[in-house]
């Protein structure tokens, strides 16, 4: 018999301990996309943590350093980075590293097509830079260089494919649905709070982001081989399936 093994505080150790806690990598890597007083926080008591990164759904993988890297926040960016974190080239596009980049796509060609977290691309994580109000004129000027020379390449703003989703459909999908017996075996779809995009998640999650690519059908950010399919019945979905490629889940709306 596996005996369960507890912490100082009396609470039974993380499952696959010495892993660290999933709740403790969601924290820093959420708190990357904008809170560097908590960033400070968090690292500084454990510094690895400047390099975790967190799985949102689907293998849409996102280190602390590259949420924020796509939120333009250079000075979450270099906290994490003085703490371990490795920087990649989405990194030196939202910091206006132009012969960083130069280098990288010029030694791989091509690369520049790439997407990082949620499918963003890598233009956006340079013009992500520019929305911040505290941006130095020198910094400014740096990041204008990066988006010249990757608008001139033609091929580094390309978008996962979505089709136009009007408000009215997205009403269709929107509620819970149960895959399994567990108390938590549900996936949420929701809107998101600021861009009103609709979202697919276990409960208690924030989700990914789906992507329309077809009648009743969606795929999630950074996961572009997933397909989400609806079952409709009275325009209003009644189940959905999940390919990965090939079916894996079936849950029933409740």
């Amino acid at each position: 018999m596996i005996k369960t093994i507890y912490n100082s505080n009396g609470e039974p150790l993380f499952y696959r301990y010495p892993a660290v806690e999933d709740k403790m990598v969601s924290e820093i890597v959420g708190a990357s996309h904008r809170d560097l007083n908590k960033v400070k926080e968090l690292v500084s008591r454990r510094p690895e943590l400047a390099s975790m990164g967190w799985d949102w759904g689907f293998g849409d993988f996102e280190t602390a350093l590259g949420a924020a890297s796509h939120t333009g926040r250079r000075d979450i960016a270099e906290l994490l980075m003085s703490h371990g974190a490795r920087p990649d080239i989405f990194t030196f596009a939202m910091m206006g590293m132009l012969k960083s980049l130069q280098e990288i796509i010029e030694t791989i060609p091509g690369i520049q097509g790439h997407t990082g977290p949620h499918g963003i691309t890598l233009l956006a994580h340079a013009r992500n830079r520019l929305t911040d109000k505290m941006i130095t004129s020198t910094d400014s000027a740096n990041v204008q260089k990066v988006i010249s020379y990757l608008e001139g390449l033609g091929n580094a703003d390309v978008k996962n494919k979505s089709l136009l989703i009007t408000e009215e459909e997205k009403q269709k999908y929107i509620g819970e649905y149960r895959f399994g017996d567990g108390a938590g075996e549900l996936f949420v779809v929701d809107l998101t709070a600021s861009t009103k995009n609709l979202k697919l998640g276990r409960k208690g999650s924030f989700g990914s982001f789906l992507h329309k690519t077809g009648e009743h059908t969606f795929s999630p950010s950074g996961a572009p081989s997933v397909k989400i399919i609806f079952t409709i019945q009275d325009a209003r979905a009644v189940s959905l399936t999940i390919h990965e490629p090939e079916l894996l889940v079936t849950a029933v709306r409740i």
